[in-house]
């Protein structure tokens, strides 16, 4: 996508990432927290921004456009413990305007130069089955349908299959 760099979180990024993220709230009905679930505190967001920065397999890349700010993450948690260390699972979204534009792709491919770098292995992730465009640009970037969470999302009163989805570095 043109305009937009992708670039680490920054602890001064706390302010515009948790607006970012309460406005992806109110847009998706594909992510994890409801509109109104998510801490609106910046002290909190920064804690957590911090809490990633200082570990090697852990990182927040987020996509900025010079007139609109940040537009989209993608997240990478890696596991806490020695025989997990190289898996991380991922949390991505992108806001409602700029989807459809090559961000999603370009979010990924450099997640995945920044994986190798660090040493991760295996990248993993959820998605809603009905999320088409989503599993399309997973399946696009690498990733394969692993198995199927039953019921693991609860969404508009009905239960919500997801795919577990995963890439080999």
């Amino acid at each position: 996508m043109k305009n937009a760099t992708v670039r680490t979180v920054r602890e001064e990024d706390a302010d515009a990432f948790l607006d970012m993220c309460l406005q992806l709230d109110e847009e998706s009905d594909f992510l994890m927290l409801e509109p109104g679930e998510r801490p609106a505190d910046v002290e909190y967001t920064l804690d957590r921004i911090r809490q990633v920065l200082v570990r090697s397999n852990q990182t927040i890349l987020v996509a900025e456009h010079p007139e609109d700010g940040l537009v989209g993450y993608v997240a990478a948690y890696g596991g806490d413990h020695r025989r997990s260390q190289h898996c991380a699972r991922l949390v991505t979204a992108v806001k409602q305007a700029y989807t459809g534009r090559g961000l999603g792709t370009i979010l990924f491919m450099e997640l995945e130069r920044w994986a190798r770098k660090n040493g991760i292995h295996r990248l993993e992730l959820t998605v809603m089955l009905h999320n088409r465009r989503a599993v399309e640009l997973y399946k696009k970037t690498g990733f394969k349908v692993e198995g199927i969470r039953e019921h693991s999302m609860f969404l508009h009163d009905e239960y919500v299959n997801e795919y577990y989805m995963a890439k080999l570095l």
